[in-house]
């Protein structure tokens, strides 16, 4: 189920990301932010269970979250998607998958993986600013799936229409969290008008 997430918070917020002028600091940081007003979407579902607290008044009949939260940032540019939103859910684990894609083939290639152990009994939320063609988001979560998790959430900053179709294929069960969706791909596989290589732009490696 994709997700098209519609504020001018956002959207002023990706317009500042996209612009070619945007510095490696600036885009870092605005890339936290807009993570972090996902968030709130992102989490609008969370299961929840009733509890009683103390106040210095009085007890309290509230509610806390019933399951755990993982994040896992796919390498290198999910990494700047973790703050903006552990900073909202700071008892969040987080695990880490290092995918780097073949610019021959286009195809995603893993070179790390690790996990946390709660996976099966969590919601796995994926962390990715691009979802261009889709094939490293599609590996990630299947990654995850063979680790027990079945509660998974990819969380993207910017689709095309072909990575939302490949995941909607190949994970029909996983929600797609989105910014904003683009027109297309170039023959290169990258996201157009998109805003570049997210990875380069957030750690300055142009």
């Amino acid at each position: 189920m994709l997700n098209l997430l519609k504020h001018p918070l956002l959207t002023h917020k990706l317009a500042l990301l996209r612009r070619k002028e945007t510095a490696t600091k600036d885009f870092r940081v605005i890339l936290g932010e807009i993570a972090g007003l996902m968030t709130y979407e992102i989490t609008r579902d969370l299961p929840v269970k009733d509890i009683t607290v103390e106040t210095p008044l009085g007890k309290c009949h509230t509610q806390e979250l019933a399951m755990d939260v993982v994040l896992v940032p796919v390498l290198r540019a999910g990494l700047g998607m973790v703050d903006g939103i552990s900073n909202h859910i700071p008892t969040a684990r987080i695990g880490h998958i290092g995918m780097y894609r073949d610019h021959a083939t286009l195809k995603p290639m893993t070179y790390y993986s690790k996990l946390p152990d709660n996976l099966p009994n969590a919601i796995v939320m994926v962390l990715d600013p691009m979802l261009a063609t889709g094939g490293s988001s599609s590996d990630a979560i299947q990654a995850l799936k063979n680790h027990g998790a079945s509660t998974i959430k990819l969380v993207c900053i910017v689709g095309a229409p072909e990575g939302v179709a490949r995941i909607m294929a190949d994970h029909p069960d996983v929600q797609i969290y989105l910014a904003g969706i683009d027109e297309k791909l170039n023959a290169h596989g990258y996201i157009v008008p998109g805003l570049g290589d997210a990875g380069d732009r957030l750690f300055g490696t142009l």
